[in-house]
């Protein structure tokens, strides 16, 4: 009986060997497995002390995507207004008033507000021919992340004695769309969409590749471009007493070199800190 059963065991061993298939190993897109992506972690500011600011400016500047270091924030695969629109519309990330840009709780802007906004339902009708009658078709219009050109930071930068550096700190962005003209459909310029307070951005933004044209083994991401200031912008603003921008007084190359000017006073002042 024994012999019987260890018998039939083998058998079966047998023909499950001779007839199973090869398990056939999981295909991957390279030679080997990206996942340091999903474990990087941002780096926490350091806390700078009121009593430790020497000296401190406020600087509005534009980062257009159009410049050819600037094309990351365009990269057809995560482009960077997706990442930011998509975060607000699943509430993951606050939304505030484009006027306002202290990020106060009055000024928080409902997510109704938003879709009506920049995603529209329209009802078109057409006729059919079968029926002789007219069928209405309804279209979705879903927000666009290509007509936005170019974003708005807000940023603080100051001089830290304790460490006797400067340092500057984004507060705050919004992103800068198209506006168009309903009826020829030319572009008048741009509007902000909503402000976003840049500090709980990080988060979202390390989990987001960006493609890195020197490397393609080098990770970068969304975060690292603002951290490591691997932008081109030009200053909009700088705090002032009537808190204009810089088109309000000055036009054309009058603009640049404006822009140019608050940048090197920076650059200046860092510098003559120091003797030699």
């Amino acid at each position: 009986m024994n012999r019987t059963l260890v018998l039939i065991t083998f058998l079966l061993l047998s023909a499950t060997a001779v007839f199973a298939q090869p398990v056939s190993p999981a295909r991957q897109d390279g030679i080997y497995k990206r996942e340091l992506l999903g474990t990087r972690e941002i780096i926490p500011y350091d806390d700078i002390r009121e009593a430790d600011v020497y000296w401190e400016k406020r600087i509005w500047r534009n980062i257009d995507f159009r410049e050819k270091i600037n094309l990351p924030f365009t990269w057809p695969v995560d482009p960077f207004a997706a990442v930011v629109y998509d975060a607000v519309k699943t509430g993951e990330l606050k939304a505030y008033s484009p006027l306002y840009d202290d990020f106060s709780e009055g000024t928080e802007l409902p997510l109704e507000q938003i879709l009506i906004k920049f995603e529209r339902i329209d009802t078109s009708w057409i006729f059919d021919e079968e029926t002789y009658e007219e069928k209405p078709i309804v279209i979705k219009s879903e927000f666009d992340p290509f007509s936005v050109q170019k974003i708005q930071i807000k940023e603080d930068w100051v001089f830290d004695e304790e460490t006797s550096t400067m340092v500057v700190r984004i507060i705050g962005l919004t992103m800068m769309r198209d506006r168009i003209d309903p009826t020829t459909g030319e572009t008048l310029g741009s509007e902000p969409m909503f402000w976003i307070y840049y500090p709980d951005l990080r988060n979202i933004l390390i989990r987001h590749e960006v493609f890195n044209d020197q490397n393609s083994a080098r990770y970068l991401t969304f975060e690292d471009i603002f951290e490591m200031r691997l932008f081109n912008s030009y200053i909009v603003k700088e705090d002032n007493v009537y808190d204009r921008l810089i088109e309000n007084y000055a036009t054309g190359i009058d603009q640049v070199l404006e822009s140019e000017r608050i940048k090197q006073e920076i650059f200046d002042f860092e510098h003559n800190l120091w003797e030699f």
